[in-house]
């Protein structure tokens, strides 16, 4: 793009909890993109509106010439757009409920449930009609534009958008909050490390972590496994002080303080996980099998359900409004990133979740989405080839993949059959659920969302 002209820039969804603002804090941090046109979009309006009074706020306090529109029209919004950055959750807090219940029945506990197993893959098919009409406008009014995509389940969300013809990366921070965390247990400086990452969304790899060229690893697994030791009580688990990615204030054991999940995978697996080992354990058949094994492995329970049931819709405001009122800087998000390099052609690198079909992993299918370092310029964003993943840990992925591939395709094709091929298959259904059970219990979700649902998937 590298161009003079203002661009615009829509958030859809800009009314969420936190987020918006924080990222709306984000790009204003940067120079080039204090003029634009920023768009804010929400079906809500009574939570747009203080969003974007608190935005017309920080852009008045700074003086800068950002012209900050709001509106309930999604076409109106996407039309003329550069960047459209998606921000929602489909159905809030009361579907999320049915999400994370529904599975506890047949003994499918998620303690997050937004990335595969059951309740990753109905999060997925309930924004589904949402994601039809954005692209179905998008392509009309700004085919153009560099798509971000913040919504969870980021793999199926984003190869979906990309399937509908849109040029859309996925962002979230967990290489960015794991490496941060790295650097702190090992006690280096943070911008003196290098390091490689790579897989899928949630479950990428450390391919390596190096200070000034050395190889960290060896003091890594050392350090890891004397702080984390399996079986410890949740009275003994160790805080971490550092930068929880919005995560947690403080002392937080949702990161760095209870690794034992993440340990463990590394010392059978030899990588470190980019996500928490609350998240990490969701993924895999090995921890939660039954109480006494959570215990064991996850000892104090971090329960992303009932975080969100126990907060207001859009989290303290004026408390962001003030603190980017006296320093406004950018936080670890990727997004304001992206859309600073396209604009200025000034490189930058980030890592995204794009589509496999460049062959950026090869050793994981051309239909997966991969998360994988990615050069963002002029040009927009260009995924690196980083090779093949260590065998192993490539098969770990599949077991994802296959989950996220069929609810894609069962969005694209109306077929019910995918999905329950794409629950049965989930590695933590596998563990609770016989055939039969895992069937039953995904008519459920059928049920309860039904409403939501595309109308090809509902009964």
């Amino acid at each position: 793009m590298a161009t003079t002209r203002s661009p615009k820039i829509t958030i859809i969804g800009a009314g969420g909890f936190v987020f918006p603002f924080r990222l709306i804090g984000d790009l204003l941090s940067f120079p080039a993109l204090r003029e634009a046109q920023l768009c804010l979009m929400d079906v809500d309006a009574g939570k747009l509106g203080p969003v974007a009074d608190a935005a017309r706020k920080l852009v008045a306090h700074h003086g800068f010439g950002t012209d900050v529109v709001e509106t309930l029209d999604r076409r109106a919004a996407l039309d003329g757009a550069d960047f459209v950055i998606i921000t929602f959750q489909v159905g809030g807090v009361a579907s999320y409920r049915h999400d994370v219940e529904i599975p506890r029945r047949y003994g499918v506990d998620q303690p997050v449930g937004d990335t595969v197993g059951p309740g990753g893959v109905f999060r997925f098919l309930r924004s589904v009609p949402a994601y039809e009409a954005i692209a179905a406008d998008a392509l009309e009014v700004c085919p153009d534009a560099v798509f971000i995509n913040y919504a969870n389940p980021m793999a199926m969300a984003t190869a979906f958008l990309n399937a509908k013809g849109l040029r859309t990366v996925g962002l979230c921070h967990s290489v960015q909050g794991t490496t941060r965390m790295l650097a702190r247990t090992l006690g280096v400086p943070y911008e003196e490390v290098s390091y490689l990452s790579a897989g899928i969304n949630h479950q990428a790899w450390i391919l390596s972590f190096r200070h000034r060229g050395e190889d960290l690893y060896p003091r890594l697994r050392e350090v890891m496994n004397e702080r984390h030791v399996v079986g410890r009580a949740a009275g003994d688990l160790l805080g971490d002080d550092g930068d929880h990615s919005g995560e947690a204030a403080g002392a937080s054991t949702y990161e760095g303080g209870n690794e034992q999940v993440r340990t463990t995978l590394m010392n059978a697996f030899g990588y470190f996980e980019t996500e928490s080992s609350h998240h990490a354990s969701e993924y895999v058949p090995w921890f939660r099998k039954d109480p006494e094994t959570v215990l064991r492995y996850v000892p104090e329970r971090w329960d992303y359900y009932e975080i969100c049931s126990a907060h207001d819709d859009q989290g303290d405001i004026d408390t962001q409004l003030e603190a980017l009122k006296t320093e406004l800087a950018p936080s670890v998000e990727y997004g304001a990133v992206i859309v600073n390099a396209v604009v200025t052609g000034v490189p930058a690198v980030v890592y995204g979740n794009v589509p496999n079909a460049t062959g950026a992993i090869g050793n994981l299918p051309p239909e997966a989405c991969v998360e994988v370092p990615c050069l963002v310029d002029a040009n927009g964003v260009q995924p690196t080839a980083v090779g093949d993943l260590p065998l192993q840990l490539a098969a770990l992925n599949r077991t994802n993949i296959g989950v996220q591939t069929l609810a894609v395709r069962a969005a694209l094709t109306g077929d019910r059959e995918n999905v329950h091929h794409a629950v049965a298959l989930d590695p933590l259904t596998s563990v609770h659920c016989t055939l039969e059970q895992a069937r039953a219990m995904t008519e459920e979700l059928f049920a309860a969302h039904a409403d939501l649902l595309p109308p090809a998937l509902r009964a």
